[in-house]
């Protein structure tokens, strides 16, 4: 399975609008609401370059929450230092968390789950970390239910690596419910028109994880492929099709 090298991306994955982050955590913010403690510990797993948490951290600045940035890219880590100050950032990867046991109150894992190589032992520190009555929330694309995805269509080899990545939803339940979490999982599923312009200036940012575990020459092909039909009508448009998971899971013993 080939992976991702952030320290190469860094930069280009900062600069996509669509990873900015606008609105309050509204989990995080009824976990508060509900158990009314003095001081919570949040950490961000596999927090980038920051975006969630220059946003969080002002948007709750009001309550007292020391808040943990962690991820395995130096280069990542470099950017989110500059970013956003009072949180403590470490590196290192997810199956080897350096946290004492029941440390944190509510974990964030945005869109890298599938990056973990070894997701049961992933699965397990997250156990060992949070707090009984803790919240583990995890967003990510649910590739299971977008085939038709434009990525797919134009850059076909990405679906087998895809495949291996990503656990099926209901295996993500699975895996949490044995572990001792209540788990929900919801999907939110949607299709629009997009200008094949538009698809063409985020695809040539190549900064999605999907771009750079497919080779050089792959990537290329959907490139060509994407001017091309620019070239025969410019004003050319694709059906996007996309679907958002949302696994919320409160560890319950």
């Amino acid at each position: 399975m080939r992976k991702t090298d952030y320290s190469k991306v860094a930069e280009r994955f900062d600069k996509n609008p669509h990873r900015q982050y606008s609105e309050i955590d509204k989990v995080l913010e009824n976990y508060i609401k509900r158990t009314a403690r003095e001081e919570y510990d949040v950490l961000d797993l596999a927090c980038g370059t920051g975006n969630y948490l220059a946003f969080q951290v002002q948007a709750f600045q009001d309550h007292n929450i020391n808040w943990y940035g962690f991820d395995a890219t130096e280069e990542m880590l470099q950017i989110a230092r500059q970013k956003v100050k009072g949180v403590e950032f470490s590196k290192g990867y997810a199956e080897n968390l350096p946290y004492e046991a029941e440390r944190f109150d509510f974990i964030i894992n945005n869109y890298a789950f599938h990056h973990f190589e070894n997701k049961s032992k992933a699965l397990d520190e997250i156990k060992r970390v949070l707090r009984k009555e803790g919240i583990f929330k995890m967003l990510n694309i649910s590739p299971q239910h977008m085939p038709k995805w434009n990525i797919y269509q134009y850059f076909p080899h990405a679906v087998a690596e895809d495949q291996k990545r990503f656990w099926e939803n209901a295996r993500i339940f699975d895996e949490f419910d044995k572990r001792g979490f209540d788990v929900k999982i919801k999907v939110d599923y949607r299709m629009e028109r997009i200008g094949l312009s538009e698809f063409l200036t985020e695809v040539e940012n190549r900064d999605i994880s999907q771009l750079n575990i497919i080779s050089d020459k792959h990537y290329e092909q959907g490139i060509n492929r994407i001017k091309e039909e620019l070239k025969k009508n410019p004003n050319s448009w694709i059906i996007h099709e996309g679907a958002s998971l949302s696994c919320i899971a409160e560890k319950t013993r």
